[in-house]
């Protein structure tokens, strides 16, 4: 990150309402702890998230790809009383530590976490949502999307992140996995007429989804 854009990011920051101590916490340890610390959302996608639940009212939101529970509790600190939030984990190892934060949160009773694979999971939870969030394997974001879609009501929404992968979806040398499967998210979601969509350049961009 350059020193202009760590600038901006501090800005961004000082101007926006501060993180909780759990989430400042669980940051910490996220880049004390991790492999890869900056797939945390991070404090300013954290806290629009929390607006989106706020402006949305979900009763149910679905999440693909928990990390180490950051959004998690920024999603279900908005959560209304008798809402709540399945979030799906492919890396067992990362259960502990997301369980001990959701706990000390106050937030568990919202929160059902699945280990697994969201491709093996997603088709057997009973519920339908009006908000989904998407952010676990890249490669499989076309497969995520259809299997979500149909169980986001009419109205609902869908949030994908790292949908501009690093700005490799405009390199035309780039012909990795990950980035194949990321454009052809985004040209897949753009030409469904069941959506209506915007792909908004915040952190590693994110597509906001809402079905018709």
């Amino acid at each position: 990150m350059s020193t202009q854009d760590q600038e901006l990011e501090a800005y961004l920051s000082a101007n926006s309402k501060p993180e909780s101590q759990v989430l400042y916490e669980l940051s910490r340890y996220t880049n004390l702890n991790t492999f890869n610390p900056r797939m945390v959302s991070g404090h300013i996608q954290g806290k629009l998230f929390e607006m989106i639940v706020h402006m949305v009212n979900p009763k149910r939101v679905l999440e693909i790809g928990t990390f180490t529970g950051y959004s998690a509790i920024c999603i279900a600190s908005a959560l209304a009383s008798n809402a709540m939030l399945d979030t799906i984990e492919v890396n067992d190892e990362l259960e502990d530590a997301a369980l001990c934060f959701f706990q000390e949160s106050g937030l568990a009773n919202k929160i059902n976490l699945h280990i697994g694979s969201a491709l093996e999971i997603i088709p057997n939870l009973p519920h339908s949502y009006q908000l989904a969030y998407i952010d676990g394997d890249k490669r499989e974001y076309p497969n995520y999307y259809n299997l979500v879609l149909p169980k986001v009501e009419p109205g609902g929404f869908i949030i994908a992140d790292n949908v501009l992968w690093s700005g490799k979806v405009t390199n035309k040398s780039c012909n990795d996995l990950h980035t194949k499967a990321i454009i052809e998210f985004n040209q897949m979601v753009t030409a469904d007429k069941r959506v209506d969509n915007v792909l908004l350049p915040i952190r590693d961009g994110l597509m906001l989804i809402r079905k018709l």
